[in-house]
């Protein structure tokens, strides 16, 4: 067994999961409460009168293929916000364990904790570094109470990639002390290497990935987990019975195939373009103070007046994002990389209200 099993909370250790209906799919089902019968107009696969099948064979293959792994070290969820809340209610004890998190950062990190009544230690990135990670205060930071380390690469909201280096070392240095859970929602913009190959020489090493972004299947809520067997084990005690719907089974199934993750790899470099494009644009602009690097779909910027610039998508009609209540970002935006139409819509906009001549 995975020494890092340990850290679980032991009453899911030896919790006994909800025993659903037996799938056995060369049988005609009359065990599962079910309709016999399909709604009139319902064109699935498999019939939405059925229960899915959990945690389906196909879709996990199909989804370990597509992230180089192996189907024993991965589950599927509702996005990845379902493999975070997943974790802290496996490993977290209310009112004793915490979680640590790095922010600027994605918010459900701590949401999850809150809710699962977890504490949360906080260490900044490095705003001055770029949002640099400090391994160094992070392990400083450290206590036994501390179940996951969540870090985000690239991060949201700021785009940049942490230090791949600093994040083995925290595996590493935290090895049988606490998971560290690398959030890749965004690596396929960033064209650098996931962190799955490290699974082997890492067992506390856990990995985000979702279908969300680069997939254009935010709306089909689908992500995977991928850990150590032994960490998927115990989480499939956890997850509901019949977590993804059949639409979003037989969504992924097919619009992940070869074919469209051609057409993604395709979509990502326009999104790399347009990123390069918007950023040079805006940075040279009054109301813009910073635009700071990102590998992501999306840029960060300072602005010397963010009210303004809000006002200015907004009088282009488009809505972007208003960080400003995080840490370290109190005059910053989050723009996601559009169309080239918005794109140039945006530009025109902010460009106006700049004062400066379209």
């Amino acid at each position: 067994m995975n020494p890092i099993l340990n850290l679980a909370r032991p009453d899911i250790l030896s919790l006994q999961p909800y025993q659903h209906a037996a799938w056995e799919p060369t049988l005609e089902r009359m065990h599962a409460n079910e309709m016999p019968w399909r709604a009139d107009g319902d064109a699935s696969h498999a019939g939405l009168n059925r229960y899915p099948e959990p945690q389906p064979d196909v879709l996990i293959e199909h989804l370990a293929k597509l992230y180089g792994t192996s189907p024993k070290n991965v589950i599927a969820g509702r996005g990845s916000d379902e493999g975070i809340d997943l974790l802290v209610r496996a490993f977290c004890r209310a009112g004793e364990d915490s979680v640590l998190i790095c922010p600027p950062t994605f918010g459900m990190y701590k949401v999850s904790a809150r809710i699962q009544g977890a504490g949360v230690i906080e260490v900044p990135l490095i705003k001055e570094r770029g949002f640099e990670l400090d391994v160094q205060v992070v392990l400083a930071a450290w206590r036994e109470n501390v179940k996951i380390v969540f870090v985000c690469t690239p991060n949201n909201p700021t785009g940049n990639l942490l230090d791949r280096a600093s994040i083995e070392v925290l595996c590493a240095q935290l090895s049988n002390k606490s998971l560290v859970v690398v959030d890749e929602a965004y690596i396929e913009f960033a064209n650098a290497p996931s962190m799955v190959q490290d699974l082997e020489r890492f067992p506390n090493l856990v990995i985000l990935r979702t279908l969300s972004k680069a997939y254009a299947l935010a709306g089909a809520r689908c992500g995977a987990l991928i850990a150590h067997e032994d960490i998927i084990s115990l989480l499939a005690r956890v997850i509901t019975p019949y977590a993804l719907p059949t639409h979003t089974i037989d969504s992924v199934l097919h619009l992940t195939d070869d074919q469209h993750v051609a057409e993604s790899k395709k979509r990502i470099e326009m999104i790399l373009a347009e990123r390069a494009r918007v950023s040079e644009a805006l940075a040279s602009l009054p109301l813009i103070r910073e635009v700071w690097p990102s590998h992501s779909n999306f840029i960060l910027v300072d602005c010397v007046d963010a009210d303004a610039v809000l006002r200015a998508a907004l009088s282009a009609g488009l809505i972007i994002r208003d960080p400003r209540s995080q840490l370290g970002l109190g005059s910053s935006l989050r723009i996601s990389i559009g169309t080239p139409d918005q794109n140039d819509r945006l530009i025109r906009g902010v460009t106006q209200a700049s004062g400066v001549p379209v």
